[in-house]
């Protein structure tokens, strides 16, 4: 009897986060399926199957490496190479990894899930949205990780299925991510009481893009972003109430 409560229990807390997950996660539905039909598209135009852009989505789940592999698919492949292009688009997760080390704490099974699926979007809402009393921040977080994983996996297999019947343009899709990236920092900048870690970030980032120019400068900044903020950790923390 107990363990039939248990579960009932589980079933409540899982269904009522995922109703209070859902709206948050409405916007990343309109970009990643945008951006997943466009990829699967592009697959599809480019000789794959169906199920590559499918597979790929749910294996590499990373938009941009995804769109790079296509490239690194046709040509002749060197592992090393794209391990390190892999490495270097991807390295920004370090920050999302370090970020959330106190929020992933005492998650169970949850974690790995978690882990996996921690996407920039979905760090995004997990990071800054304001949890509704009385909901469990665990299942909420897990639900806005399978919801946006499951946006972008459908999009890119729905782009590869009916490529050859859809034709549009795709041109500037990618700037409604940085549109929205721009709108969550600034949503973020206006809730702290602190901003240097901000400040910080703005600072080594322009000087990077000066340093380095334009197309080099985004490896050297994080890597200096990530010294700094772990040298700082203790004093930029932000202290839960």
């Amino acid at each position: 009897m107990e363990i039939h409560n248990d579960r009932a229990s589980h079933t409540r807390k899982s269904l009522a986060a995922l109703k209070a997950a859902f709206p948050y996660t409405l916007p990343i539905f309109a970009g990643f399926w945008f951006l997943g039909l466009a990829y699967g598209l592009l697959m599809n135009k480019s000789g794959f199957a169906f199920y590559w852009p499918m597979v790929m989505a749910m294996t590499i789940f990373s938009g941009s490496v995804e769109f790079v592999a296509v490239g690194m698919l046709r040509g002749s492949f060197h592992p090393l190479q794209s391990f390190v292009i892999a490495l270097l688009i991807c390295a920004r997760h370090l920050f999302y990894g370090i970020s959330m080390l106190d929020k992933f704490k005492g998650m169970g099974w949850k974690k790995f899930p978690l882990i996996y699926g921690m996407c920039d979007e979905t760090f995004s809402i997990n990071y800054t949205a304001k949890i509704p009393e009385g909901i469990d921040s665990g299942w909420f977080m897990l639900w806005v990780t399978v919801l946006n994983y499951f946006y972008w996996m459908s999009g890119a297999t729905i782009g590869g299925l009916f490529g050859n019947l859809i034709h549009f343009n795709t041109r500037g899709l990618d700037f409604v991510m940085t549109a929205m990236f721009v709108t969550i920092f600034m949503e973020q900048w206006m809730k702290e009481s602190d901003h240097t870690a901000s400040v910080l970030g703005l600072v080594i980032s322009a000087f990077c893009l000066v340093a380095f120019g334009a197309d080099s400068f985004v490896v050297p900044a994080m890597v200096m972003m990530l010294l700094c903020f772990m040298s700082l950790r203790s004093k930029l923390e932000i202290k839960e109430p």
